[in-house]
This record gives C-alpha cells, structure tokens and sequence, in this order.
C-alpha cells in the first residue's frame, strides 16, 4: 500500500495513538485549506503524511512534520524512502523538507541518509515538556513559586475559566497578543476551521479566562494519546494584574490530564540554549522573550527538536528558493 485516502490513514493511526499532532489527518485537512495540498502514504508499516504548497510555474515544496515510525524498527527501509521521492516528484517537489518526531538526543541520522541538515526549521525547535503523569499537588510542586502563587492569586481575585466557544472574539484577542508580543496571526477561518475539524472528536478544547463574565484570556489547546500541545493563545490588555493566563494554563493542563495524558508541551520558545534563556529571559522583550518568562514559570523541562533535513530534487531551483523566499520563513 502507497498512497492511502484520509479514511485509511485514521484508519493507521488508530494503530499509532501517541502519534504528534501535526501527523493527524484532521491537521492534514487544516492545511488543505489554507494552501497546502495533503498526501497521504503506508509502506513497510511507516506512514507520512506529506502536505505540498505550490511555488511559481508549477513547482512544489513538501513537508513532513513530526515524522515518527513504529519503536519496533530499528530503522526506515529504503522502499519507504522510494515511495516518497515518487510521491514528490509526482508532485513536482523542488525538495522535501522533513522535521521529525524526535529531540535532538535522540535523532538517528542513519535514517537519513539521502537528506542534508536543513538551514529553516518550519516548527520552532526549542520547547519546554511539563510531566504531568502526577497528581495535581506534585505538578503545582515543581512549578515556580511565583507561578503557583499568580494561579492562586487568579483564582482569588475572581478569575474563573470555562469552555468556549467563540471564535471571533477568540481571534481578536489574538491579534491583540500577536501585535504586543510580535508574532504572526492566522485568519478567523484558521481558528474556525480547527475548532470545527478537531473539537468534535474531543482531540481539542478551547479556553476562556474571564472576570465577571469578561474575556480576559483564551488557549487552545490539542491532545492525541499521552501528549498534549498548547498550539494558541492570547489575552487582551484588561484586567492584567488579576493574572487570568496562568489560572487558564492550569486548567488546561488539568483538561489534558482528564485526557489521560502524560506530557503537556508549551510549544514555541526563543531558539537559544538554556544557558542564555536563563541569563537574559528577565531583560529580553523581543520575539518570544515574553513568552520565555510566562512558560519557564510552570517547571518543564527544556527540549530541542531534532534540526529539520531537507531532500532537493531540484539543486538549482533549491537555491533559488534558499536565496530569495527562504530566507523570508
């Protein structure tokens, strides 16, 4: 079996439940659209879902997000490989770009051995991973203490969350957050379009933090098998000394152990080494230094991806690519 339809694919991955995120098929049919085109392929029991956007004249780039494969293998088979090149090329790829499921610690190159360490990662490679396979008291433990004291503090000062469902105050909030924060934004029907596809299937939830009724602060956020991600969020500028954002975080963290998860990831942080987030997280205020200081708070650990690698099918047009877009990502 190659190229498989989104019913087979579910119909895999229901074989693989600890499978990322950004593998499920419902992610597949999210960026289909907005401008990505999804395919999906099984071969030798490793499945990839591969998402292509089109460049000019007809040109692809595809995109493997999270690659994982069975922990029974010890390694990629070159067939699974072929299959892919036939797939890209099927779709006029100028090269495939590839993160995988895994931390740097523990990525085999030896699976790899066509592709070259890419200069872009798509995903931000740093994260932070909050165990949350303890009881409640021995997470709120190891968090920092002003952490554990401003969830309290919310919750004393009348900051009280519930489940929503209001996309279109849900994205203003958002763009209030992307431009205090300078991150980019997705469009309402982004935001939509992933509530729709993922809450019906219980993968997702989405979170207001309010005060007497007002929104304050909201997150989505995703969980499949023992992981759970904190993908958005965003707050307005009321109401800010209440500290809704950490009353909300926790009961997400609280949903997703409801959910039987065992990891909670905080998503994106500043790509620097743990030495320089310490030093500088208190003076820094550019890109994701003030996400840097709310997410240390909660006590995880400090987790690099994998760097992403990159297959050119296309040298020349790769480093047309690399000259004059890539640099833009």
């Amino acid at each position: 079996m190659t190229e498989v339809s989104l019913s087979e694919w579910n119909q895999f991955l229901s074989d693989h439940p600890n499978t990322h995120l950004l593998q499920m098929g419902e992610w597949g049919e999210l960026k289909k659209d907005f401008g990505w085109k999804p395919v999906r392929i099984i071969s030798e029991n490793i499945g990839a879902q591969i998402l292509f956007r089109k460049l000019p004249l007809g040109f692809t780039i595809g995109y493997i997000p999270k690659l994982a494969f069975s922990s029974q293998q010890s390694a990629i088979s070159k067939k699974f490989w072929d299959e892919v090149d036939l797939i890209c090329k099927k779709n006029n790829a100028v090269f495939l770009k590839v993160e995988t499921d895994s931390w740097t610690e523990d990525f085999q190159p030896s699976n790899f051995p066509t592709f070259k360490p890419s200069k872009h990662n798509i995903q931000p490679p740093n994260t932070i991973i909050l165990s949350i396979k303890e009881d409640e008291e021995q997470i709120l433990a190891r968090m920092k203490p002003k952490c554990r004291y401003n969830i309290r503090l919310a919750e004393k000062k009348g900051i009280t969350v519930r489940a929503w469902d209001d996309i279109e105050s849900f994205h203003q909030m958002m763009l209030i957050t992307g431009g205090r924060d300078n991150f980019g934004v997705h469009s309402k029907e982004y935001y939509q379009r992933a509530y729709d596809l993922f809450y019906p299937k219980g993968i997702c939830e989405l979170l207001v933090a309010e005060f007497e009724g007002k929104p304050l602060a909201s997150l989505m956020v995703f969980a499949n098998g023992k992981r759970a991600w904190y993908v958005y969020g965003a707050s307005n500028n009321e109401e800010r000394n209440r500290m809704p954002t950490y009353l909300l975080q926790w009961e997400a963290i609280r949903w997703a152990k409801s959910k039987g998860c065992e990891e909670y990831d905080l998503w994106g942080i500043p790509d620097e080494d743990e030495e320089t987030l310490e030093a500088q997280f208190e003076s820094r205020n550019d890109d994701l230094w003030g996400v840097y200081r709310f997410k240390r708070g909660f006590g995880g650990e400090l987790k690099r991806a994998a760097q992403a690698l990159d297959k050119v099918y296309n040298p020349l047009l790769y480093w047309a690519y690399l000259k004059f877009i890539g640099n833009r990502e």
